[in-house]
């Protein structure tokens, strides 16, 4: 499932937690290696089937992994394995959009109408700024259930492997009724995003992929990082993840590694790793991908109607912690994965993780991660 908002008390939390954990580098201490190893192995207790996370301290590096690669068989879940980053898309998709701001090619404040004509309804008072921080009022396109069926055999039946294009997406989106004028309320949607990056592609001339790649993914050397487009298999060493199905009264797990992620496109096609996504976020915070300006602009932020004190800028969210601190980051999820990405204020500590899950078991894994992502910043 593409992470939303909607109750995720715990997928922020399981976002933001789990990326410490685990594996073997030079210099790291040993209780705290085994203290977030442990972690890691409470993640996969609590339902996940395999974790895998990088965590950057100073110079220091740390990549480690608990469970298995399959929910049948040993192997382990490959220390350096891709794996569908869901939602964390967004960022790359807001960054883009931001360094088309600092070019004078986008106003964040424009309506949306002056980019896509016609396209949403009200578009004239719908601003860039507010898709990219969810005040748009826009609905969600997937809430749309009878084209877009999310769970067991209907997803595997009519969605799997189904080509979508975007403006179709956004189509199904805007004939749901909005929840609120645009710019007076929140409301987590990926329909924001794929106007996003028809955004992009209408400014640019080039399709919004080429656009990540050309600014992002090249100048970075993120050499494990795509957009897959319709593609269904993820071009590498990678974990399986898991969708619950129930036939003839039973549940069975069924493998969903395999789709084609054309119905998320903008708001959360992306496959990377572990290193990729924190190399991108170091480069984001300290300043390389974007000048002062629009930083500033991504990290000004709305806050979420959920009571953990979480606030939302565009394309990133901060989230305080018991201890004090907030840290910055991105959770997603896609069918059977689960990412987050999380980082310190001052830009010395990265932590991402993924999680290969069964269906079932978000809470219980969310209620893990939090508990990991405290330890990893706020120490015991």
């Amino acid at each position: 499932m593409l992470v939303r908002k909607t109750g995720v008390r715990a997928l922020l939390s399981l976002a933001a937690a789990a990326a410490v954990t685990g594996g073997t580098v030079a210099g790291a201490q040993a209780g705290t290696r085994t203290d977030l190893q442990r972690s890691l192995d409470g993640i996969v207790s609590a339902g996940a089937v395999g974790v895998q996370a990088e965590a950057i301290s100073g110079h220091r590096t740390w990549r480690g992994t608990s469970g298995t690669a399959r929910l049948k068989g040993g192997q382990p879940v490959p220390r350096r394995g891709l794996f569908r980053i869901g939602s964390t898309t967004k960022t790359f998709t807001a960054t883009v959009v931001m360094q088309l701001v600092a070019e004078r090619k986008v106003g964040l404040d424009d309506p949306v109408e002056r980019y896509l004509p016609g396209l949403v309804p009200n578009g004239e008072n719908i601003t860039v700024r507010q898709l990219l921080n969810h005040t748009s009022g826009l609905r969600e396109y997937l809430e749309d259930t009878q084209k877009f069926p999310l769970k067991g055999q209907d997803f595997l039946d009519r969605m799997r492997f189904v080509d979508h294009a975007p403006r179709d997406l956004v189509r199904a989106g805007v004939r749901l009724p909005p929840p609120f004028p645009p710019g007076t309320g929140w409301r987590y949607s990926n329909t924001n995003y794929v106007l996003a990056g028809l955004i992009i592609e209408k400014v640019t001339g080039r399709s919004y992929a080429e656009e990540v790649r050309r600014r992002i993914i090249r100048p970075l050397g993120l050499g494990d990082t795509s957009l897959p487009g319709k593609r269904t298999s993820i071009p590498g060493p990678h974990a399986h993840g898991y969708i619950q199905v129930t036939k003839d009264g039973t549940p069975r797990p069924v493998d969903i590694t395999r789709l084609n992620p054309s119905w998320s496109w903008a708001a959360g096609e992306m496959i990377s790793t572990t290193a990729d996504v924190n190399r991108f976020f170091a480069a984001l915070l300290d300043g390389r991908l974007l000048p002062p300006a629009q930083l500033k602009a991504m990290k000004t932020t709305v806050p979420f109607p959920l009571p953990n004190g979480s606030t939302d800028g565009l394309g990133m969210v901060k989230m305080p912690l018991p201890c004090g601190i907030s840290v910055w980051g991105k959770d997603g999820g896609l069918h059977g994965y689960m990412t987050q990405s999380v980082h310190s204020e001052d830009g010395r500590r990265h932590l991402t993780i993924s999680a290969n899950l069964r269906e079932f078991a978000f809470a219980e894994v969310g209620e893990a991660i939090d508990k990991t992502v405290t330890d990893a910043f706020c120490g015991r």
